[in-house]
Protein backbone atom coordinates (compact mmCIF):
# COMPACT_ATOMS: atom_id res chain seq x y z
CA UNK A 1 0.00 0.00 0.00
CA UNK A 2 1.24 3.51 -0.78
CA UNK A 3 2.48 5.61 2.12
CA UNK A 4 0.01 8.21 3.30
CA UNK A 5 0.91 11.88 2.96
CA UNK A 6 0.03 12.18 6.64
CA UNK A 7 2.23 9.27 7.81
CA UNK A 8 4.50 9.99 10.81
CA UNK A 9 2.10 10.66 13.66
CA UNK A 10 0.54 7.19 13.52
CA UNK A 11 1.92 3.93 14.92
CA UNK A 12 -0.15 1.53 12.83
CA UNK A 13 -1.58 1.34 9.34
CA UNK A 14 -5.14 2.35 8.60
CA UNK A 15 -7.56 -0.57 8.68
CA UNK A 16 -8.30 -1.84 5.16
CA UNK A 17 -12.01 -1.16 5.40
CA UNK A 18 -11.37 2.28 6.87
CA UNK A 19 -8.87 2.96 4.09
CA UNK A 20 -11.41 2.06 1.41
CA UNK A 21 -14.03 4.21 3.14
CA UNK A 22 -11.65 7.15 3.45
CA UNK A 23 -10.14 7.03 -0.05
CA UNK A 24 -11.47 9.34 -2.77
CA UNK A 25 -9.27 8.45 -5.73
CA UNK A 26 -11.98 6.43 -7.49
CA UNK A 27 -13.88 9.67 -8.14
CA UNK A 28 -11.32 12.48 -7.72
CA UNK A 29 -8.96 10.90 -10.26
CA UNK A 30 -10.83 12.82 -12.93
CA UNK A 31 -9.13 15.95 -11.58
CA UNK A 32 -5.63 14.74 -12.49
CA UNK A 33 -5.11 17.49 -15.05
CA UNK A 34 -6.24 20.22 -12.67
CA UNK A 35 -4.12 18.78 -9.87
CA UNK A 36 -1.01 18.82 -12.06
CA UNK A 37 -1.82 22.26 -13.49
CA UNK A 38 -2.30 23.69 -9.99
CA UNK A 39 0.91 22.05 -8.81
CA UNK A 40 2.86 23.52 -11.72
CA UNK A 41 1.58 27.00 -10.89
CA UNK A 42 2.45 26.48 -7.23
CA UNK A 43 5.97 25.26 -8.08
CA UNK A 44 6.56 28.21 -10.41
CA UNK A 45 5.56 30.59 -7.61
CA UNK A 46 7.78 28.83 -5.06
CA UNK A 47 10.72 29.18 -7.44
CA UNK A 48 9.94 32.82 -8.34
CA UNK A 49 9.77 33.84 -4.68
CA UNK A 50 12.98 31.98 -3.79
CA UNK A 51 11.23 29.55 -1.45
CA UNK A 52 12.75 26.73 -3.51
CA UNK A 53 15.69 26.96 -5.90
CA UNK A 54 15.22 27.57 -9.60
CA UNK A 55 16.89 24.21 -10.24
CA UNK A 56 14.37 22.39 -8.06
CA UNK A 57 11.53 24.38 -9.59
CA UNK A 58 12.58 23.39 -13.09
CA UNK A 59 12.91 19.73 -12.10
CA UNK A 60 9.45 19.73 -10.55
CA UNK A 61 7.96 21.40 -13.63
CA UNK A 62 9.59 18.89 -15.97
CA UNK A 63 8.48 15.99 -13.79
CA UNK A 64 4.88 17.19 -13.66
CA UNK A 65 4.80 17.79 -17.42
CA UNK A 66 6.04 14.23 -17.95
CA UNK A 67 3.37 12.79 -15.65
CA UNK A 68 0.63 14.73 -17.44
CA UNK A 69 1.91 13.67 -20.86
CA UNK A 70 2.08 10.02 -19.83
CA UNK A 71 -1.40 10.09 -18.31
CA UNK A 72 -2.81 11.69 -21.45
CA UNK A 73 -1.14 9.14 -23.73
CA UNK A 74 -2.04 6.16 -21.56
CA UNK A 75 1.60 5.31 -20.84
CA UNK A 76 0.89 5.90 -17.13
CA UNK A 77 -2.14 4.56 -15.28
CA UNK A 78 -3.47 6.08 -12.08
CA UNK A 79 -2.76 3.83 -9.09
CA UNK A 80 -6.15 3.32 -7.43
CA UNK A 81 -4.48 2.09 -4.23
CA UNK A 82 -3.49 5.70 -3.51
CA UNK A 83 -5.69 7.65 -1.12
CA UNK A 84 -6.46 10.42 -3.59
CA UNK A 85 -5.24 11.98 -6.82
CA UNK A 86 -2.99 14.39 -4.90
CA UNK A 87 -1.16 11.49 -3.25
CA UNK A 88 -0.74 9.72 -6.57
CA UNK A 89 0.73 12.75 -8.36
CA UNK A 90 3.12 13.66 -5.54
CA UNK A 91 4.35 10.11 -5.08
CA UNK A 92 4.80 9.58 -8.81
CA UNK A 93 6.70 12.87 -9.01
CA UNK A 94 9.01 11.83 -6.16
CA UNK A 95 9.52 8.43 -7.79
CA UNK A 96 10.67 10.21 -10.97
CA UNK A 97 12.82 13.05 -9.64
CA UNK A 98 13.70 11.93 -6.13
CA UNK A 99 13.57 14.03 -2.95
CA UNK A 100 13.21 17.23 -4.99
CA UNK A 101 9.61 16.17 -5.58
CA UNK A 102 8.99 16.37 -1.85
CA UNK A 103 9.56 20.15 -2.00
CA UNK A 104 6.40 20.66 -4.07
CA UNK A 105 4.13 20.61 -1.04
CA UNK A 106 5.97 23.48 0.65
CA UNK A 107 3.49 26.20 1.76
CA UNK A 108 0.55 24.09 0.62
CA UNK A 109 -2.02 21.79 2.22
CA UNK A 110 -4.27 19.24 0.59
CA UNK A 111 -7.08 21.47 1.83
CA UNK A 112 -6.23 24.36 -0.49
CA UNK A 113 -4.95 21.94 -3.14
CA UNK A 114 -8.26 20.11 -3.49
CA UNK A 115 -10.15 23.40 -3.34
CA UNK A 116 -8.23 24.80 -6.31
CA UNK A 117 -8.47 21.51 -8.23
CA UNK A 118 -12.22 21.47 -7.79
CA UNK A 119 -12.67 25.08 -8.87
CA UNK A 120 -10.55 24.53 -11.97
CA UNK A 121 -12.48 21.41 -12.88
CA UNK A 122 -15.91 22.90 -12.33
CA UNK A 123 -14.96 26.06 -14.20
CA UNK A 124 -14.21 23.97 -17.28
CA UNK A 125 -17.41 21.93 -16.83
CA UNK A 126 -19.41 25.15 -16.46
CA UNK A 127 -18.03 26.46 -19.74
CA UNK A 128 -18.81 23.13 -21.44
CA UNK A 129 -22.38 23.16 -20.13
CA UNK A 130 -22.87 26.80 -21.14
CA UNK A 131 -21.90 25.97 -24.74
CA UNK A 132 -24.38 23.09 -24.81
CA UNK A 133 -27.09 25.40 -23.46
CA UNK A 134 -26.31 27.93 -26.19
CA UNK A 135 -26.61 25.21 -28.80
CA UNK A 136 -30.01 24.18 -27.43
CA UNK A 137 -31.24 27.77 -27.36
CA UNK A 138 -30.22 28.21 -31.00
CA UNK A 139 -32.07 25.02 -31.98
CA UNK A 140 -35.18 26.22 -30.14
CA UNK A 141 -34.98 29.60 -31.87
CA UNK A 142 -34.61 27.97 -35.30
CA UNK A 143 -37.60 25.73 -34.62
CA UNK A 144 -39.62 28.66 -33.27
CA UNK A 145 -38.89 30.73 -36.38
CA UNK A 146 -39.99 27.88 -38.63
CA UNK A 147 -43.30 27.64 -36.75
CA UNK A 148 -43.86 31.25 -35.75
CA UNK A 149 -47.27 31.16 -37.48
CA UNK A 150 -48.31 27.60 -36.58
CA UNK A 151 -51.45 27.80 -34.45
CA UNK A 152 -51.93 25.42 -31.56
CA UNK A 153 -53.99 25.40 -28.38
CA UNK A 154 -52.31 26.93 -25.36
CA UNK A 155 -53.11 25.14 -22.12
CA UNK A 156 -53.74 25.91 -18.48
CA UNK A 157 -54.49 23.02 -16.08
CA UNK A 158 -53.88 20.82 -19.17
CA UNK A 159 -57.16 22.18 -20.53
CA UNK A 160 -57.30 24.05 -23.83
CA UNK A 161 -57.23 27.72 -22.94
CA UNK A 162 -56.29 30.23 -25.68
CA UNK A 163 -54.74 30.05 -29.14
CA UNK A 164 -50.97 30.49 -29.37
CA UNK A 165 -48.36 29.66 -31.96
CA UNK A 166 -45.91 26.81 -31.61
CA UNK A 167 -43.13 29.37 -32.06
CA UNK A 168 -44.38 31.27 -29.03
CA UNK A 169 -44.66 28.09 -26.98
CA UNK A 170 -41.11 27.03 -27.86
CA UNK A 171 -39.70 30.45 -27.04
CA UNK A 172 -40.96 30.09 -23.48
CA UNK A 173 -38.31 27.39 -23.11
CA UNK A 174 -35.68 29.52 -24.81
CA UNK A 175 -36.12 32.13 -22.07
CA UNK A 176 -35.93 29.47 -19.36
CA UNK A 177 -32.64 28.21 -20.74
CA UNK A 178 -31.32 31.74 -21.16
CA UNK A 179 -31.93 32.28 -17.44
CA UNK A 180 -30.13 29.00 -16.78
CA UNK A 181 -27.21 30.24 -18.84
CA UNK A 182 -27.13 33.43 -16.78
CA UNK A 183 -27.14 31.46 -13.54
CA UNK A 184 -24.17 29.38 -14.71
CA UNK A 185 -22.27 32.49 -15.71
CA UNK A 186 -23.04 34.24 -12.41
CA UNK A 187 -21.93 31.21 -10.40
CA UNK A 188 -18.76 30.96 -12.48
CA UNK A 189 -17.89 34.57 -11.67
CA UNK A 190 -18.24 34.05 -7.93
CA UNK A 191 -16.31 30.76 -8.11
CA UNK A 192 -13.38 32.27 -9.98
CA UNK A 193 -11.22 33.12 -6.96
CA UNK A 194 -8.14 31.10 -6.10
CA UNK A 195 -7.91 29.31 -2.71
CA UNK A 196 -4.30 28.20 -3.27
CA UNK A 197 -2.11 29.66 -0.54
CA UNK A 198 -4.77 29.36 2.15
CA UNK A 199 -2.86 26.38 3.51
CA UNK A 200 -4.72 24.06 5.84
CA UNK A 201 -6.76 26.98 7.19
CA UNK A 202 -4.50 29.78 8.49
CA UNK A 203 -2.23 30.65 5.57
CA UNK A 204 1.52 30.10 5.73
CA UNK A 205 4.67 31.61 7.15
CA UNK A 206 6.42 31.37 3.76
CA UNK A 207 6.56 34.58 1.63
CA UNK A 208 4.28 33.20 -1.09
CA UNK A 209 2.74 35.28 -3.90
CA UNK A 210 -0.93 34.28 -4.04
CA UNK A 211 -1.70 36.79 -6.77
CA UNK A 212 0.88 35.14 -9.02
CA UNK A 213 -0.68 31.69 -8.73
CA UNK A 214 -4.19 33.10 -9.09
CA UNK A 215 -3.27 34.93 -12.27
CA UNK A 216 -1.38 32.01 -13.81
CA UNK A 217 -4.40 29.76 -13.27
CA UNK A 218 -6.84 32.23 -14.81
CA UNK A 219 -8.55 33.31 -11.60
CA UNK A 220 -9.78 36.85 -11.01
CA UNK A 221 -7.91 37.01 -7.72
CA UNK A 222 -7.19 35.15 -4.50
CA UNK A 223 -9.80 34.16 -1.91
CA UNK A 224 -9.59 36.95 0.70
CA UNK A 225 -9.95 34.71 3.77
CA UNK A 226 -7.92 31.53 4.24
CA UNK A 227 -10.57 29.84 6.41
CA UNK A 228 -13.22 30.49 3.80
CA UNK A 229 -10.81 29.58 1.01
CA UNK A 230 -10.53 25.95 2.13
CA UNK A 231 -14.06 25.42 3.48
CA UNK A 232 -16.20 27.29 0.93
CA UNK A 233 -18.36 25.04 -1.23
CA UNK A 234 -21.00 27.64 -2.02
CA UNK A 235 -19.93 27.44 -5.64
CA UNK A 236 -20.81 23.73 -5.68
CA UNK A 237 -24.26 24.51 -4.29
CA UNK A 238 -24.82 27.35 -6.76
CA UNK A 239 -23.77 25.23 -9.70
CA UNK A 240 -25.82 22.27 -8.47
CA UNK A 241 -28.81 24.59 -8.15
CA UNK A 242 -28.32 25.90 -11.68
CA UNK A 243 -27.94 22.35 -13.00
CA UNK A 244 -31.03 21.20 -11.10
CA UNK A 245 -33.01 23.99 -12.76
CA UNK A 246 -31.62 23.09 -16.18
CA UNK A 247 -32.73 19.52 -15.65
CA UNK A 248 -36.10 20.70 -14.33
CA UNK A 249 -36.64 22.76 -17.46
CA UNK A 250 -35.54 19.87 -19.66
CA UNK A 251 -37.94 17.67 -17.70
CA UNK A 252 -40.86 20.04 -18.29
CA UNK A 253 -40.01 20.23 -21.98
CA UNK A 254 -39.72 16.44 -22.10
CA UNK A 255 -43.14 16.04 -20.51
CA UNK A 256 -44.72 18.16 -23.23
CA UNK A 257 -42.89 16.29 -25.99
CA UNK A 258 -44.06 12.99 -24.45
CA UNK A 259 -47.65 14.24 -24.44
CA UNK A 260 -47.39 15.66 -27.95
CA UNK A 261 -46.03 12.31 -29.25
CA UNK A 262 -49.01 10.38 -27.93
CA UNK A 263 -51.81 9.31 -30.27
CA UNK A 264 -54.17 11.46 -28.19
CA UNK A 265 -52.25 14.59 -29.27
CA UNK A 266 -50.11 13.59 -32.26
CA UNK A 267 -48.69 17.12 -32.48
CA UNK A 268 -45.14 15.90 -33.11
CA UNK A 269 -43.22 12.81 -34.11
CA UNK A 270 -39.70 12.12 -32.92
CA UNK A 271 -37.11 10.90 -35.37
CA UNK A 272 -36.42 7.16 -35.26
CA UNK A 273 -32.87 7.92 -34.14
CA UNK A 274 -34.28 9.35 -30.89
CA UNK A 275 -37.02 6.80 -30.21
CA UNK A 276 -37.14 3.20 -29.06
CA UNK A 277 -39.53 0.29 -29.46
CA UNK A 278 -41.15 -2.40 -27.36
CA UNK A 279 -39.90 -5.96 -26.85
CA UNK A 280 -43.45 -7.32 -27.19
CA UNK A 281 -45.58 -4.71 -28.99
CA UNK A 282 -44.30 -4.26 -32.56
CA UNK A 283 -46.31 -1.09 -33.20
CA UNK A 284 -44.75 0.92 -30.38
CA UNK A 285 -42.53 3.97 -30.85
CA UNK A 286 -41.58 5.30 -27.45
CA UNK A 287 -40.12 8.72 -26.51
CA UNK A 288 -37.60 7.10 -24.18
CA UNK A 289 -34.97 9.83 -24.52
CA UNK A 290 -37.46 12.42 -23.27
CA UNK A 291 -38.66 10.06 -20.55
CA UNK A 292 -35.10 9.41 -19.36
CA UNK A 293 -34.44 13.13 -19.25
CA UNK A 294 -37.56 13.61 -17.17
CA UNK A 295 -36.39 10.86 -14.81
CA UNK A 296 -32.80 12.04 -14.54
CA UNK A 297 -33.93 15.43 -13.28
CA UNK A 298 -34.38 13.73 -9.92
CA UNK A 299 -30.65 12.99 -9.74
CA UNK A 300 -29.75 16.66 -10.12
CA UNK A 301 -32.32 17.72 -7.54
CA UNK A 302 -31.06 15.05 -5.14
CA UNK A 303 -27.46 16.16 -5.57
CA UNK A 304 -28.41 19.72 -4.65
CA UNK A 305 -30.06 18.45 -1.45
CA UNK A 306 -26.96 16.34 -0.72
CA UNK A 307 -24.66 19.35 -0.92
CA UNK A 308 -26.87 21.59 1.20
CA UNK A 309 -27.24 18.88 3.82
CA UNK A 310 -23.48 18.24 3.82
CA UNK A 311 -22.76 21.91 4.54
CA UNK A 312 -25.51 22.84 6.96
CA UNK A 313 -23.81 21.70 10.19
CA UNK A 314 -20.12 22.13 9.40
CA UNK A 315 -17.91 24.25 11.66
CA UNK A 316 -14.89 25.98 10.13
CA UNK A 317 -12.59 25.13 8.57
CA UNK A 318 -12.02 21.93 6.59
CA UNK A 319 -13.90 18.77 7.57
CA UNK A 320 -13.82 15.37 5.86
CA UNK A 321 -17.54 15.77 5.11
CA UNK A 322 -16.45 18.07 2.28
CA UNK A 323 -15.14 15.04 0.39
CA UNK A 324 -18.81 14.31 -0.37
CA UNK A 325 -18.98 17.39 -2.59
CA UNK A 326 -17.31 15.80 -5.62
CA UNK A 327 -19.52 12.82 -6.37
CA UNK A 328 -22.62 14.98 -6.10
CA UNK A 329 -21.47 17.90 -8.24
CA UNK A 330 -19.67 15.67 -10.75
CA UNK A 331 -22.85 13.63 -11.20
CA UNK A 332 -24.94 16.78 -11.67
CA UNK A 333 -22.64 17.98 -14.44
CA UNK A 334 -22.44 14.53 -16.03
CA UNK A 335 -26.23 14.24 -16.02
CA UNK A 336 -26.87 17.71 -17.43
CA UNK A 337 -24.18 17.43 -20.11
CA UNK A 338 -25.49 14.04 -21.21
CA UNK A 339 -29.08 15.31 -21.36
CA UNK A 340 -28.21 18.51 -23.22
CA UNK A 341 -26.04 16.62 -25.70
CA UNK A 342 -28.91 14.39 -26.79
CA UNK A 343 -31.78 16.87 -26.36
CA UNK A 344 -30.72 19.37 -29.04
CA UNK A 345 -30.58 16.89 -31.95
CA UNK A 346 -33.78 15.23 -30.74
CA UNK A 347 -35.57 18.57 -30.92
CA UNK A 348 -33.88 19.56 -34.17
CA UNK A 349 -35.07 16.41 -35.97
CA UNK A 350 -38.56 16.39 -34.45
CA UNK A 351 -41.35 16.51 -37.07
CA UNK A 352 -44.23 18.87 -36.29
CA UNK A 353 -47.82 18.00 -37.28
CA UNK A 354 -49.22 21.49 -37.79
CA UNK A 355 -52.46 20.03 -39.17
CA UNK A 356 -53.22 18.24 -35.91
CA UNK A 357 -52.27 21.29 -33.86
CA UNK A 358 -54.63 23.49 -35.89
CA UNK A 359 -57.43 20.93 -35.65
CA UNK A 360 -57.04 20.75 -31.88
CA UNK A 361 -57.09 24.54 -31.65
CA UNK A 362 -60.44 24.61 -33.45
CA UNK A 363 -62.01 22.76 -30.53
CA UNK A 364 -62.37 23.67 -26.89
CA UNK A 365 -63.65 27.27 -27.32
CA UNK A 366 -60.13 28.68 -26.97
CA UNK A 367 -61.31 31.87 -28.73
CA UNK A 368 -63.94 32.59 -26.06
CA UNK A 369 -61.84 35.36 -24.52
CA UNK A 370 -61.59 37.00 -27.94
CA UNK A 371 -65.38 36.81 -28.21
CA UNK A 372 -65.66 38.61 -24.86
CA UNK A 373 -63.08 41.17 -26.02
CA UNK A 374 -65.23 41.73 -29.09
CA UNK A 375 -68.17 42.74 -26.89
CA UNK A 376 -65.88 44.98 -24.82
CA UNK A 377 -64.88 46.77 -27.99
CA UNK A 378 -68.60 47.41 -28.53
CA UNK A 379 -68.76 49.17 -25.17
CA UNK A 380 -69.74 46.39 -22.77
CA UNK A 381 -67.82 46.04 -19.46
CA UNK A 382 -65.56 42.98 -19.53
CA UNK A 383 -67.22 41.20 -16.59
CA UNK A 384 -70.61 41.53 -18.32
CA UNK A 385 -69.12 40.35 -21.61
CA UNK A 386 -67.50 37.44 -19.81
CA UNK A 387 -70.88 36.31 -18.41
CA UNK A 388 -72.61 36.56 -21.78
CA UNK A 389 -69.95 34.53 -23.56
CA UNK A 390 -69.95 31.96 -20.75
CA UNK A 391 -73.69 31.47 -21.21
CA UNK A 392 -73.19 31.29 -24.99
CA UNK A 393 -70.50 28.61 -24.63
CA UNK A 394 -72.67 26.56 -22.27
CA UNK A 395 -75.48 26.70 -24.84
CA UNK A 396 -73.19 25.70 -27.73
CA UNK A 397 -71.72 22.77 -25.75
CA UNK A 398 -75.25 21.46 -25.29
CA UNK A 399 -75.89 21.95 -29.02
CA UNK A 400 -72.62 20.28 -30.02
CA UNK A 401 -71.37 23.39 -31.84
CA UNK A 402 -68.28 25.63 -31.73
CA UNK A 403 -68.24 29.42 -31.74
CA UNK A 404 -67.38 29.35 -35.45
CA UNK A 405 -70.36 27.07 -36.18
CA UNK A 406 -72.97 29.10 -34.29
CA UNK A 407 -75.34 31.19 -36.41
CA UNK A 408 -75.58 34.94 -35.97
CA UNK A 409 -79.12 34.40 -34.76
CA UNK A 410 -77.82 32.18 -31.96
CA UNK A 411 -75.24 34.80 -31.05
CA UNK A 412 -77.89 37.49 -30.87
CA UNK A 413 -79.96 35.46 -28.44
CA UNK A 414 -77.33 36.42 -25.87
CA UNK A 415 -76.52 40.01 -26.96
CA UNK A 416 -77.71 42.43 -29.61
CA UNK A 417 -74.15 43.71 -29.88
CA UNK A 418 -73.12 40.67 -31.90
CA UNK A 419 -72.90 41.36 -35.64
CA UNK A 420 -71.46 39.64 -38.72
CA UNK A 421 -67.94 40.84 -37.90
CA UNK A 422 -67.84 38.57 -34.84
CA UNK A 423 -66.68 35.73 -37.09
CA UNK A 424 -63.56 37.65 -38.06
CA UNK A 425 -62.94 38.51 -34.41
CA UNK A 426 -63.00 34.85 -33.33
CA UNK A 427 -61.03 33.46 -36.29
CA UNK A 428 -58.01 31.78 -34.73
CA UNK A 429 -55.49 33.38 -37.09
CA UNK A 430 -56.82 36.81 -36.15
CA UNK A 431 -56.94 35.91 -32.45
CA UNK A 432 -53.23 35.21 -32.62
CA UNK A 433 -52.25 38.15 -34.83
CA UNK A 434 -54.13 40.67 -32.67
CA UNK A 435 -52.22 39.73 -29.53
CA UNK A 436 -49.66 42.49 -29.85
CA UNK A 437 -48.94 43.26 -26.20
CA UNK A 438 -45.24 42.95 -25.39
CA UNK A 439 -44.27 39.30 -25.10
CA UNK A 440 -47.51 38.03 -26.64
CA UNK A 441 -48.05 35.29 -29.21
CA UNK A 442 -48.42 37.36 -32.39
CA UNK A 443 -46.04 35.95 -35.03
CA UNK A 444 -44.53 39.41 -35.43
CA UNK A 445 -43.64 39.51 -31.74
CA UNK A 446 -42.45 35.92 -31.72
CA UNK A 447 -39.91 36.80 -34.40
CA UNK A 448 -38.79 39.78 -32.31
CA UNK A 449 -38.38 37.45 -29.31
CA UNK A 450 -36.21 35.15 -31.38
CA UNK A 451 -33.98 38.04 -32.47
CA UNK A 452 -33.63 39.25 -28.90
CA UNK A 453 -32.87 35.77 -27.55
CA UNK A 454 -30.20 35.15 -30.16
CA UNK A 455 -28.64 38.54 -29.53
CA UNK A 456 -28.19 37.59 -25.86
CA UNK A 457 -26.04 34.64 -26.84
Amino acid sequence: MNEKLWAGRFSKALDDSANDYNASIRFDQRMYKEDITGSMAHAAMLSATGIISAEDGNAIQAGLEGILSDLESGALQIDLSCEDIHTFVEQELTRRIGDTGKRLHTARSRNDQVAVDLRLNLRARTDETAELLKRLIRVICEKALAYADAIMPGYTHLQRAQPVTLGHHLMAYAWMFLRDLGRLQDARGRMNLCPLGSGALAGTTFPIDRDMTAKSLGFDGACPNSLDGVSDRDFCVELAGALALIMTHLSRFSEEIILWCSWEFKFVELDDAFSTGSSIMPQKKNPDIAELTRGKAGRAIGNLVTLLTMLKGLPLAYNKDLQEDKEAIFDSFDTAVMALTVFSPMLETMRVRTDNMRAAAAKGFINATDCADYLCAKGLPFRSAYKIVGELVAYLIAEGKTLEEASLEEYRRFSDLFAQDVYEAIRLENCVKKRLSKGATSPVLVKQQIEEALSRL
